[in-house]
């Protein structure tokens, strides 16, 4: 098997929350890898930058907004990119929110709902869209659930996004083994990285100092980083990997 494995030439790949952090640089990569990427996020005018960036990468790019909780949108979104690009071979679940850093005594039930029905049951609504279109063609195709560290360690104060992340990785496997071989489902699991998600931790200097102290090469992941694990995951170099989760996190699960 040579370097054309890694290839993602003549396929289509979906990327929630593709228009920032490592979502955008997933779709980045993607285009990268050959293919044609249809971004997508409820922020319209910041999917722009990223097609932007996809057509310079030598893809052809399809931006479209989508809230991933609203079924009915997953559905029509989905139809759209099929008229539009084609057949969607990659699915990447990468939309997420994590809003509460807290203890969880404090915790309204509001913020839980919001936090479990984006980043579980809107992976819930795509990947599930996905598999019937698939299915229907008698097709092929591939699932990465970006994750998180947060779904195989603890995180302390951010309950609800840990159980989230805990979700999908559970529904990664439990997806891996149903949908064998005609989709392949994996999870990425990255750790710290520079996005603007983690931008109030890494300019808090006593928080920064804490969490690097549990990261063992003491650095946070570039997201071209985890972007390249994506790609490896969705191409043909990873076929016999399914129900894996690849944990990108610079060894804080390994201690």
């Amino acid at each position: 098997m040579g370097l054309d494995a890694f290839s993602l030439k003549g396929r289509v790949a979906v990327v929630t929350g593709g228009s920032r952090g490592i979502g955008e640089e997933i779709a980045v990569a993607m285009a990268e890898a050959g293919a044609d990427v249809a971004p997508v996020a409820r922020s319209e005018d910041a999917l722009e930058a990223t097609a932007d960036r996809i057509e310079e990468a030598g893809g052809t790019a399809h931006p479209r907004p989508l809230d991933v909780t609203d079924v009915a949108a997953v559905e029509a979104m989905f139809d759209d990119v099929e008229a539009t690009l084609g057949e969607v071979d990659v699915l990447v679940n990468n939309a997420g929110v994590n809003p509460y850093f807290g203890n969880t005594r404090n915790l309204d039930v509001e913020t839980w709902n919001t936090i479990l029905n984006v980043n579980v049951t809107g992976a819930f609504h795509c990947a599930r869209e996905f598999g019937r279109r698939v299915d229907e063609r008698d097709g092929t195709g591939s699932i990465v659930n970006v994750a998180s560290v947060g779904g195989v360690v603890a995180l302390p104060y951010q309950t609800p996004y840990t159980a989230s992340k805990h979700a999908m990785v559970g529904m990664t496997k439990s997806l891996a083994v149903e949908w064998t071989p005609q989709i392949r489902v994996n999870a990425l699991a990255p750790g710290y990285v520079k996005t603007e998600f983690t931008k109030g931790v890494r300019e808090n200097e006593d928080i920064r100092d804490d969490i690097l102290e549990t990261i063992p090469q003491n650095r946070f992941a570039d997201p071209d980083e985890i972007a390249a694990s994506a790609v490896y995951l969705a191409s043909d170099a990873a076929g016999y990997v399914t129900g894996e989760i690849h944990v990108a996190d610079g060894g804080i699960a390994a201690q």
